[in-house]
């Protein structure tokens, strides 16, 4: 028989455990709708259940302080109704409490500090270790938010060689950084333009990474795989190699654990912008948020490189029409962490100034215009174009030819955008300020408060500074001036128009390498007209023509609609309808504003009224001492203290 009661102790048990978990949830469910935030179940639970174990003992001592067992009055009754709502009230006020000071999500789930110990040690680990660096650089205050006591120029620096410190994620960084001339100042933008990726070669076995990448014995494909690399960076290192059948290639293979490196310094940096964000008013100001996050799937979609195997087939048919080389790629051999493709046997042009000193003049202006041609045609008419032309990523070769490496850094522009800035290149050379200024509002998001007069007043100032093409001697130092006059007006530029900007402004650098006499005005010229077609007196007079058939419709009824609308004005029956807040958003932000306002009346009149009842004397007695005007005064300020706790919680705390 004791097994009989051990398992009816075991049911009962079961049943009220069921039971106190089921009013439980109950009760905090009810409590998240009550204040109409979203607060975490954990902590919405623990508590109402606390509140429940706590209201049932004191329950217990109300009903055994009755002086004879088994009767329970309508006194006590309606005690014990009060005491329930208000344990109700006071578990909300705690949990809008623990809200307001520790909001939810704010420390990391229970599943979190069990399993993820390892990866918040090694971020721990990493995050002193670049904190570490910040300081030794002299970065501590302007991180922590304050003002910093050196100069922009010197606090550039400091930043570029703690950037290089911290490896390839914070270099890659960097590099972005130094494309946002409309995001930092122009100190900075030099400063981390000077950034480089390169690194030592590390003493890893080549031939077996490209092997278990290829996922056959290395022999079957190549004949030879030099392991001393051509070039080294912290991602990858590029090795010379031959195929089997005999054709010269390069292998650019990825060091093992680059991906892990770059997923954890991601995660850090995705910790630090927030920490930036909540605390320095330069963070929000620029929204690092959003450019990390940006610069987060950039670097991701960086490191896969079957993205850029499929960048330089988007571009290869382009360029080779405009008479500029790719590498053609092996795309058998090729993985997310291989490409196998041509060996150029040209020299970059960072490293080719006897090779172009030795050229003909006409030959090195030919290899200039035939590459700046090229990447406005990218830029203005494919919409797909190399983002990253510094000199070490241009290959010039003996009889003037030019190719392109590295398209792990592509930009692209919608059809639109292309135009856009077709129009804006035809512009500036056609000395119009007007037509420029419409082109940069149609390009860029148009600022609140923008004065559009100052605007077109300083692109024509800048214009008049150009005037006879694009630059002195057509320099594109244009674009970057453009770039920061826009910034000064409050534009905020996408990613995309700002790299393009800053890759013609990057450009030049490399044409004057391989053309100082170079003069870049034709070529844009010519650029934007391919962009907007032929300007000729024939081909406006076709393109008017074709807008005045789309027009046709309307004319034929304008005559009828102004004979309305003046025969209205002169009976005075002309009118006009204004819906006013049509706005959805509008509505919903005064309908609630509204909504908080009725709420935190009612509330202060239902605790008021509470208070004055609960307090009034006379009454009908409900027994036991306990009098009807004190439960109904008890019962309005809970109403009104409910109330004020819904107000308070929609103004701390995000809606459902």
């Amino acid at each position: 028989m004791e097994w009989l009661a051990m398992l009816a102790a075991l049911v009962d048990v079961t049943i009220w455990t069921v039971l106190f978990f089921g009013l439980t949830w109950l009760v905090a469910q009810t409590v998240r709708r009550v204040l109409g935030v979203r607060v975490g179940w954990p902590r919405t639970i623990a508590v109402c259940g606390i509140a429940i174990l706590v209201l049932v003992g004191v329950m217990g001592d109300v009903i055994t302080s009755q002086p004879r067992e088994g009767a329970v009055g309508a006194g006590t009754l309606a005690h014990l109704g009060v005491l329930v709502l208000w344990a109700f009230a006071a578990s909300a006020a705690v949990l809008l409490m623990a809200e307001i000071v520790v909001p939810t999500g704010a420390i990391p789930p229970v599943r979190a500090w069990l399993l993820g110990w390892r990866r918040r040690t090694a971020r721990a680990r990493r995050y002193h270790q670049i904190t570490m660096i910040a300081a030794r650089h002299g970065l501590g205050a302007p991180l922590r938010g304050l003002r910093p006591a050196r100069r922009d120029d010197e606090l550039a620096a400091s930043l570029r060689r703690a950037l290089q410190e911290g490896g390839v994620t914070f270099v890659k960084l960097g590099q972005m950084l130094s494309t946002r001339s409309d995001l930092l100042p122009e100190p900075f933008v030099r400063e981390l333009s000077h950034l480089t990726n390169r690194a030592e070669p590390e003493p890893w076995d080549v031939r077996a990474v490209v092997a278990d990448e290829l996922g056959r014995p290395i022999q079957e494909v190549f004949s030879s795989v030099e392991t001393e690399p051509l070039a080294s960076a912290s991602v990858a290192q590029v090795h010379a190699a031959t195929l089997a059948d005999g054709r010269p290639v390069v292998v650019k293979v990825q060091r093992p654990g680059a991906i892990a490196q770059v997923a954890a310094d991601l995660d850090l940096l995705d910790q630090v912008t927030r920490s930036l964000d909540r605390n320095a008013g330069w963070a929000r100001a620029i929204g690092l948020n959003d450019l990390a996050r940006g610069f987060a799937a950039s670097l991701t979609e960086e490191l896969d490189y079957r993205v850029e195997v499929d960048n330089m087939a988007a571009v290869r048919a382009s360029l080779a029409a405009r008479g500029v080389r790719v590498p053609w790629v092996a795309d058998a051999f090729c993985s997310s962490r291989l490409i196998v493709m041509e060996r150029f046997d040209g020299t970059p042009v960072a490293q080719a100034s006897n090779l172009i000193a030795g050229l003909d003049a006409g030959v090195r202006t030919a290899a200039a215009q035939r590459l700046l041609d090229a990447v406005l045609g990218q830029i203005v008419g494919d919409g797909v174009f190399h983002a990253d032309l510094h000199a070490g990523n241009v290959v010039i070769w003996p009889d003037g030819s030019v190719g392109l490496l590295d398209f792990g850094s592509v930009g692209r522009l919608d059809a639109v955008s292309r135009r856009t800035l077709g129009m804006l290149l035809w512009a500036i050379d056609a000395d119009d300020p007007v037509s420029a200024t419409d082109a940069l509002l149609e390009l860029l998001d148009r600022p609140d408060g923008l004065d559009e007069r100052a605007l077109q007043r300083e692109i024509g100032t800048l214009m008049t500074r150009v005037r006879g093409g694009l630059g002195s001697g057509g320099s594109l130092k244009v674009f970057g001036d453009l770039l920061s006059l826009v910034v000064r007006h409050g534009f905020r530029v996408p990613p995309a128009i700002a790299a393009a900007l800053r890759s013609l402004g990057a450009l030049e650098g490399t044409l004057r390498l391989i053309d100082p006499h170079l003069d870049l005005v034709a070529a844009a010229r010519e650029a934007g007209r391919d962009v907007l077609g032929d300007l000729s007196a024939e081909r406006v007079r076709a393109e008017l023509t074709q807008r005045a058939l789309h027009l046709l419709p309307l004319l034929d009824h304008l005559p009828r609609r102004v004979a309305k609308i003046t025969e209205d004005l002169e009976r005075g029956r002309l009118t006009t309808h204004v819906r006013v807040l049509s706005d959805p958003d509008d509505r919903g932000f005064l309908l609630g504003l509204a909504q908080q306002v009725v709420a935190a009346v009612l509330a202060a009149a239902a605790v008021l009224g509470g208070i004055l009842l609960a307090t009034a004397p006379g009454g009908v007695q409900l027994g036991s001492g306990v009098g009807l005007y004190p439960v109904l005064g008890s019962l309005l300020a809970f109403a009104g203290f409910v109330l004020a706790l819904r107000c308070v919680a929609l103004v701390f705390g995000p809606r459902h």
